[in-house]
Order: structure tokens, then C-alpha cells, then sequence
């Protein structure tokens, strides 16, 4: 019923927005009736690909399903574009008129406003692009140095690649995972982290496009986590998936890895909601670490949510790696994610813990990425220098 009302809600604000961008932009654009028609015919459109596409994983019947998403998804990604600009546009409209007025010249340029009408949706054209490759092109590799005091020799250049919210789905399939692969195990690592969002789909849909990661291969083994997605789709059926794959799942547990000598504690958590779809999933960072060998001075935990940092900071663990955020992913909500999370990307201390936010090894809903580009991390533990 919840959800039932709030894509009513969603529906009724995307009339509003629609409505909004064609008042705005159509009558001022500088070019013919049939083309005003046709801008007019692309809004109804899109008014309906956007909720057809977000709905579409609900339908059985495939390909009409990711093909009905790949529309939609891409045509949200494009008016996200388009509302911002059209929004930007107004507010520059309203600072020149301003400005006019207070110097006494007549108000209004109409050469701006007709060129501006016409070049938003140009501009929202050109974004929309650059961020449909920056999305589909595999993600580039980020090295990223974690400075650990009192660091064991043996642990120095320790390197845990992490990888996160690939979103396996409607419009990422088993190409887009193989590649991933191969750059993760390029890498040579000791140990691969996956730290949740891995899929947006059910287990009979997505199964064979998530097998790639059986390939997975580091000297320390892949652990992976749930996400707030795996729960959407299904976590009971996914996690034993994933250690059909050959993954181990954390789930509030721990491994002890010995590195030469040297011991390191690897923990997982649930992810942070997972309470609230089933309780023996509660995260729970301090669980995780029961039991583990007191005098492993590296203790690791993979969180999906930067959210479980306080709790993991409290547990006394040493470095917490997390996704979730998608740095944002694209404008403008590269600027709304610190509302609900506490670090949006990159390294950060707090409360003696080092915090590593993934923005994302795939993507969320529209193929797009712009401000916040997607990532294969390398973290490499070396010694702290006074």
C-alpha cells in the first residue's frame, strides 16, 4: 500500500515537472510548429517510459522487460538533465531581468530567452551522452593508500581491492560483469572485497549474469556483503547464490586472514536496513567481531552503508570499506546524498577509523554517471609515518 502511494506521488510530481519544462521551454524555442510538436509529443513520452522503466524488473516477460527499462531509464537520466537546466535557465532568466530593472533599461532579452530555450535541451542532449559512456565504460582503477599505525611489517602493501553496487540488472548484464572481473584480478590482490548492491533482479533472472564472479581470484579469497538491494530482491536467494559462486558471505562475522606470518581480521556486515526487512538480519558490527584474536591490531570491516561507521568506530575496528552512495552518481544529486549519509566518497578518519566510500563499481536506474565517475578500488594498508 506504501509503495502504492508514494509512486502515485511520484507520478503526480513528474506531471508537475513535465508540465514545468515544456511551459517553459516550447513556447520560447526559436524553431517551428512541427518541431514544438514534436518537443511537446517526446514530454508525454517520457512522462510515460519513466515510470514503465522503473517498473519494468516486476514484469516476468524478458527481453520486453530490460528493453522497457533501457527506455525508461534512459529517459529519466535525460529529463534529470533537462529539469536542471530548465531550472538553471529560469533563475539566470530572473537575475538578468533583475538587473535590468534596477538600471532602468527595459526588462527582458528576447534574444536570450529564445536562445536559452533552445539550448537546454541541446546542452541536456550533450550531458546525457558524456554520462551514458562514462557509465558504460568499465570502471577505471583508484589506488588508495590507507595509513595504519603500529602496522604490522608483514601487512605493509597489503592490498584489498573492493568493488561495489555493480547493480547487476535490467541494463547491466554478464559483459559488463566479465570486464569488471578481469580488471579485479589484474590486480593481483590479497584479498577482494564486495561490498553489497551487487544486483537489482531476482535470482532466476540475473543468475547467469552474475556468474562471471565465480572467477573472482585473489591469494585470501572474495567476501561479499549484502546491500540494501539484495534485500529488494531477494537476500536469502542471493546469498546462497553468491556462495554457490564461491563467495563468502559476512553476514555480522568474521574471518581471521594470516598474511606471512601477520593476522588480519576481515568482518561483514549486514547491511545497515536490513532490520527492517528481516530481523535476524540486524546489522551489527560489534557481532562481527566476536570471538576475533584480541591482539590483531588490523581489524577490516565491510559495511555497505557508510551509515555503520559510529558502530564500527565504538567495535574498535581499524578501516571500514563502504558503497552505497554512488558519489552521487550525477547532478544534482551529487548534493543530496550527505542528507542521508555521513561520507559521500573517498577516504576519511573518524573516530579513529579510516572510512573508505566506494562511489561504485556499476550504477543505479538511468545509465548515467557525470561529477561522480565509478571505480575499481585498490586499498593498499602501509605504515603510518609520525
Amino acid at each position: 500500500m506504501r509503495r502504492s502511494a508514494f509512486f502515485i506521488r511520484f507520478i503526480g510530481v513528474g506531471v508537475l515537472f513535465h508540465v514545468y519544462v515544456g511551459w517553459r521551454l516550447i513556447p520560447a524555442a526559436p524553431v517551428g510548429m512541427p518541431l514544438k510538436v514534436l518537443a511537446a509529443a517526446w514530454l508525454v513520452a517520457s512522462l510515460v517510459l519513466i515510470p514503465l522503466g522503473m517498473m519494468a524488473r516486476n514484469i516476468e516477460a524478458q527481453p520486453l522487460s530490460d528493453r522497457l527499462a533501457w527506455c525508461g531509464l534512459t529517459a529519466m537520466g535525460f529529463f534529470s538533465s533537462l529539469l536542471l537546466l530548465t531550472f538553471a535557465r529560469d533563475v539566470l532568466l530572473l537575475c538578468v531581468h533583475l538587473a535590468d530593472w534596477l538600471r532602468g533599461a527595459p526588462i527582458g532579452s528576447p534574444a536570450l530567452v529564445a536562445d536559452s530555450a533552445l539550448a537546454v535541451p541541446i546542452l541536456a542532449i550533450l550531458l546525457s551522452a558524456i554520462g551514458f559512456y562514462n557509465a558504460r565504460k568499465r570502471a577505471p582503477i583508484v589506488t588508495v593508500d590507507v595509513p595504519i599505525a603500529n602496522l604490522p611489517a608483514a601487512l605493509d602493501g597489503f592490498t584489498i581491492v573492493q568493488i561495489s553496487d555493480i547493480h547487476v540488472g535490467p541494463t547491466i548484464k554478464r559483459p559488463y560483469v566479465e570486464r569488471i572481473v578481469a580488471a579485479v584480478n589484474g590486480l593481483a590482490p590479497d584479498l577482494i572485497a564486495v561490498t553489497g548492491d551487487v544486483v537489482d533482479g531476482a535470482v532466476p533472472h540475473l543468475a547467469d549474469h552474475t556468474r562471471p564472479l565465480a572467477g573472482l581470484s585473489a591469494r585470501h579469497g572474495a567476501y561479499v556483503v549484502t546491500g540494501n538491494h539484495e534485500y529488494y530482491s531477494g537476500a536469502d536467494k542471493w546469498i546462497a547464490e553468491f556462495r554457490r559462486l564461491g563467495l563468502t558471505v559476512l553476514l555480522n562475522q568474521h574471518v581471521v586472514v594470516d598474511h606471512d606470518g601477520a593476522q588480519a581480521v576481515i568482518a561483514g556486515v549486514t547491511d545497515y536496513s536490513a532490520g527492517s526487512f528481516d530481523p535476524a538480519h540486524s546489522s551489527d558490527p560489534a557481532k562481527a567481531l566476536d570471538g576475533a584474536p584480541p591482539d590483531a591490531l588490523v581489524r577490516v570491516l565491510l559495511a555497505h552503508q557508510p551509515r555503520s561507521a559510529p558502530a564500527a568506530a565504538e567495535a574498535g575496528f581499524t578501516l571500514q570499506l563502504s558503497g552505497h552512495t554512488h558519489g552521487g552518481q550525477f547532478l544534482p544529486w551529487n548534493f543530496f546524498v550527505r542528507l542521508q549519509q555521513p561520507f559521500v566518497a573517498g577516504l576519511v578518519k573518524f573516530n579513529g577509523l579510516w572510512v573508505y566510500t566506494s562511489r561504485g563499481t556499476g550504477y543505479w536506474g538511468p545509465p548515467k554517471r557525470l561529477g561522480a565517475p565509478s571505480e575499481i578500488t585498490r586499498v593498499r594498508l602501509v605504515a603510518a609515518t609520525a
